[in-house]
C-alpha cells in the first residue's frame, strides 16, 4: 500500500460502512497488511502495553 496521489492506480480505497478505528502499516513489517499487526515494534507482554505505547509513541 504505497503512499500516493488520489487518482494512483495502487492505492487502496476503503469504505467505512460504521465508526472505527483503522490501525494500517505503514512499515511493511505485518503479516496482515494493510492492517498494522504490531511487528515494527519490540513484542509486550499484553495488548494494553502495546496499544498505550502505539498511542504515546513509546
Amino acid at each position: 500500500m504505497p503512499d500516493c496521489p488520489a487518482d494512483c492506480p495502487d492505492g487502496l480505497a476503503f469504505t467505512a460502512r460504521r465508526e472505527q478505528r483503522l490501525l494500517l502499516c505503514r512499515c511493511g513489517r505485518s503479516s496482515r497488511l494493510p492492517w498494522c499487526d504490531g511487528s515494527h515494534s519490540p513484542p509486550t507482554p499484553t495488548l494494553g502495553l502495546r496499544w498505550r505505547r502505539f498511542w504515546k509513541g513509546e
